[in-house]
C-alpha cells in the first residue's frame, strides 16, 4: 500500500477543514488553492502539528493518526521532513551545523549520507557560512538538505518558493526536480502558483474552502472547464503531454510532438526524446474557421469544438480537441462573446486553433 491516504476533519475557529484524498506515495503531490483554502492546515495535520477532530492519516501503510483507533503519532515519530516557506535556519549555526542538526533528529543513519546531500544540493562551498551570509535561494537549499538528513519517508514542502523572487525560484526548482527524479522521494508540495504545478507535480489536489474539490493528474484537472475557478481563471488553459522531437538552432526553435500534431516553441536545452508537459493558456489561443495563410503564427492545429462555456465577464471559454481519433488532446481558447457569435461556434464544429510560439516559455514546460 504505497499510498498517502488522508480523510480528516478539524474545526479551526470559524474555519472547518474537511478533506479527503488519496495519492501515490511517489513523485510530487501538489496541494493547490487560494490563500486561506486550507492547504497549510492540511499539511500541518500530516506533519502532526495539528490534531484532527476525526478521521485518519495513513502513509505507506502506517497509520499516523486515527481517531477511531486512538492513534496520534508525535511529529518526531512520523519520519516526515518539513520545509517551510521561511527557511527557519539556526542563525548561530553554520550551514554545516544546520545540516548536521537534521541528522540528530533521526535515531538511525540517514539513507542519504551527508556528502550525498551536499553534492545533490550544491552546498559544498556554503558549509562554513552562516545563514546571514546566504541568499534566499541558498537558505532554502540548506533547509531542504536539513530536512532530507532527518531521513524522512515523505517530504512536506509548504510554499517553499513563495518568498523568493523569480531568479531565486528558477534557482531552486531544478533542485526540487532532482529530489523527485533522482531520489524518488515522495513529496507533498503546497503552492498557489500554477507554474510550479506544471514544472513539478505528478498528482494535483485542488483545495477550496477547507475541502478537496478534485484529485487527479495535472493534464486531467487543468483541462476540465468546470474547475477553472479553482485552477485559476486568468491563467486557465490546457496541459498537453508531449515529447521533445527536434531542435532547430538556426531559428532558435524546438519541436514537441503529441498525438495528432507538433508544437513549436522557443529553443530549449531539454534532450531529444524527453517527455514533457506543455501548458498553453486559453488567452493565448485564437480560432479561425479556415486554415489561415500568410500568417506569422507557427502553431496551427485542426480542431473540433467540444464544449462552450460563458464566463461572468463577457468572455467565452471554448474547449477543443486537437488530437487524433482515439487519442483526444484538449486545448482551450478564451474569446469574446461577439467573436463566438460572429464565428457561429457550436459543439462538434471544425475550426483551426492558433498558438503563438512566443507565448510558450520554459515556465510553460514541466516533467
Amino acid at each position: 500500500m504505497d499510498r498517502i491516504e488522508v480523510d480528516i476533519g478539524k474545526r479551526l475557529g470559524d474555519f472547518t477543514l474537511d478533506a479527503r484524498f488519496t495519492s501515490a506515495a511517489s513523485g510530487i503531490t501538489a496541494l493547490f488553492g487560494r490563500s486561506g483554502s486550507g492547504k497549510t492546515s492540511l499539511v500541518n495535520a500530516l506533519a502532526g502539528l495539528i490534531r484532527p477532530d476525526r478521521g485518519q492519516i495513513v502513509v505507506r501503510g502506517e497509520i499516523l493518526f486515527s481517531s477511531r483507533q486512538g492513534i496520534d503519532l508525535p511529529p518526531e515519530r512520523r519520519r516526515l521532513g518539513y520545509v517551510f516557506q521561511e527557511d527557519r535556519l539556526f542563525p548561530h549555526y553554520s550551514v554545516r551545523g544546520n545540516l548536521r542538526y537534521g541528522m540528530k533528529r533521526t535515531s538511525q543513519d540517514p539513507t542519504l549520507g551527508f556528502d550525498h546531500i551536499v553534492e545533490l544540493l550544491d552546498l559544498r562551498s556554503l558549509l562554513d557560512r552562516h545563514p546571514r551570509d546566504l541568499s534566499g535561494g541558498e537558505k532554502q537549499r540548506v533547509a531542504i538538505g536539513r530536512a532530507l538528513l532527518a531521513d524522512p519517508r515523505l517530504l512536506l514542502m509548504d510554499e517553499p518558493l513563495a518568498s523568493l523572487d523569480i531568479a531565486r525560484k528558477n534557482e531552486i526548482i531544478p533542485f526540487i526536480e532532482r529530489l523527485r527524479d533522482e531520489l524518488r522521494l515522495p513529496i507533498v508540495y503546497v503552492t498557489h502558483a500554477m507554474e510550479e504545478i506544471i514544472r513539478l507535480a505528478d498528482t494535483l489536489v485542488l483545495v477550496s474552502e477547507g475541502k478537496v474539490a478534485a484529485t487527479g493528474t495535472v493534464e486531467d484537472l487543468t483541462s476540465r472547464m468546470e474547475l477553472a475557478s479553482l485552477t485559476g481563471r486568468y491563467e486557465a488553459g490546457a496541459v498537453i503531454r508531449c515529447a521533445v522531437t527536434r531542435h532547430d538552432p538556426a531559428y532558435g526553435l524546438a519541436e514537441l510532438t503529441f498525438p495528432g500534431g507538433t508544437l513549436r516553441i522557443p529553443q530549449t536545452d531539454l534532450p531529444l526524446g524527453l517527455e514533457v508537459r506543455a501548458r498553453i493558456r486559453a488567452r493565448d489561443v485564437a480560432l479561425a474557421l479556415e486554415r489561415p495563410a500568410g500568417l506569422s503564427i507557427r502553431n496551427v492545429f485542426p480542431a473540433k469544438v467540444t464544449e462552450i462555456a460563458e464566463t461572468a465577464d463577457a468572455l467565452v471559454d471554448v474547449r477543443l480537441d486537437i488530437g487524433q481519433p482515439g487519442e483526444p488532446v484538449a486545448l482551450w481558447s478564451r474569446i469574446t462573446r461577439s467573436a463566438r457569435d460572429e464565428l457561429g461556434l457550436s459543439i462538434g464544429m471544425p475550426v483551426h486553433a492558433l498558438v503563438k510560439t512566443v507565448a510558450l516559455d520554459r515556465g510553460s514546460l514541466g516533467r
